[in-house]
């Protein structure tokens, strides 16, 4: 019996440090937590929707998840622009 094995080089290079993320990428994670945190529960609320008509209570859910993630977005483009700001010296010239 003949062995299956791949006739080429993998196309991925292997990761430095054994594929762990760096500390810079865990502060942008922790960053962005609140808006990710706040997808998955508009996400959860529209799934519990699929395969059933939505109730009134289902319609809150929803929106109440949409009005959380536009808040996380909000305050993380907010945030953002603050770090920008404060890494642009200068003023009006």
């Amino acid at each position: 019996m003949k062995s299956i094995a791949a006739l080429q080089v993998a196309v991925t290079a292997a990761a430095p440090f054994g594929g762990e993320p760096s500390d810079a990428e865990l502060d942008a994670i922790e960053t962005e937590m609140p808006a990710i945190l706040a997808d998955v529960d508009l996400l959860d609320a529209q799934i519990m929707t699929i395969d059933r008509t939505p109730t009134e209570l289902d319609h809150q859910r929803i929106r109440r998840a949409r009005r959380r993630v536009l808040a996380a977005r909000r305050d993380l483009a907010n945030l953002t622009a603050a770090a920008t700001d404060a890494t642009v010296s200068g003023g009006a010239a």
